[in-house]
C-alpha cells in the first residue's frame, strides 16, 4: 500500500499500487477538501534528474555521481502515530524530525506522534581517512522529550558514533539505522 498526500489540505489517502503499471497516471479526489490532483507511478530517470536540478541548481549536475550513492537509511518502525517509512540518508548533515509544510528537517517522518519535534535529532553521515562511512548522531530536540539510543539518554552536547542496527527513540517513535550496502 502507498500513501499519496493531498497538496491542498495535507490529508493522506492510501492506495494499492500494485494495481498499477510504471507510468500510469492516476488522479485522486481528496475526501476532506475535495480538491483533485494526479500522481504518475513509477519516475523516469530523466524526471529525477530534473527534480533534482531544480532542488539544487547547477551543482546537482556536477555531483549527479555523488548523489546517486547509497548512503543508508534510517528504518521508521511503524505504531499507531504512522506507517513503516525508510528514509534515505544523504552525506553531510541528515535533520531528522516531524513533517510539517515548510519544515527544515531533510529527512522528514510522515508522523502525527507530537513529542517528535520538527528538527528532533540529526544523523551525520562523513568518511573517515580510509574512506568508509561513519554515522555521528546527536540531539536537536527542543521540547524536552529528548534521542535515545537504546536505554542512554544524549544531551544536547553528546556526539554518538552509531552503527547498522543502532535502535534510535524519539518521542515515541522508533528509528533504526540500516548503513549502505546492508542488507534488510
Amino acid at each position: 500500500m502507498k500513501r499519496v498526500r493531498c497538496p491542498k489540505c495535507n490529508k493522506h489517502i492510501t492506495f494499492d499500487e500494485t494495481r498499477y503499471a510504471d507510468g500510469q497516471t492516476l488522479v485522486f479526489e481528496c475526501p476532506d477538501c475535495h480538491r483533485q490532483f494526479g500522481i504518475r507511478i513509477g519516475v523516469s530517470k530523466l524526471m529525477t534528474t530534473r527534480k533534482e536540478e531544480k532542488r539544487l541548481g547547477a551543482s546537482a549536475v556536477e555531483n549527479t555521481e555523488e548523489n546517486a550513492q547509497d548512503y543508508g537509511r534510517i528504518l521508521v518502525v511503524e505504531n499507531v502515530f504512522h506507517y513503516r517509512q525508510e528514509l534515505p540518508l544523504q552525506l553531510g548533515d541528515n535533520i531528522i524530525g516531524r513533517y510539517v509544510h515548510g519544515t527544515r528537517a531533510n529527512t522528514a517522518i510522515e508522523t502525527r506522534d507530537p513529542s517528535v519535534d520538527t528538527t528532533h535529532c540529526i544523523i551525520n553521515v562523513s568518511r573517515n581517512r580510509q574512506g568508509e562511512l561513519v554515522y555521528t548522531l546527536r540531539d536537536a530536540s527542543t521540547d524536552g522529550t529528548g534521542t535515545f539510543v537504546g536505554t542512554t539518554f544524549l544531551s544536547e552536547k553528546d556526539r554518538l558514533r552509531i552503527e547498522d542496527g543502532t535502535v534510535i527513540t524519539i518521542g515515541a517513535t522508533t528509528l533504526i539505522l540500516q548503513v549502505a550496502g546492508a542488507q534488510e
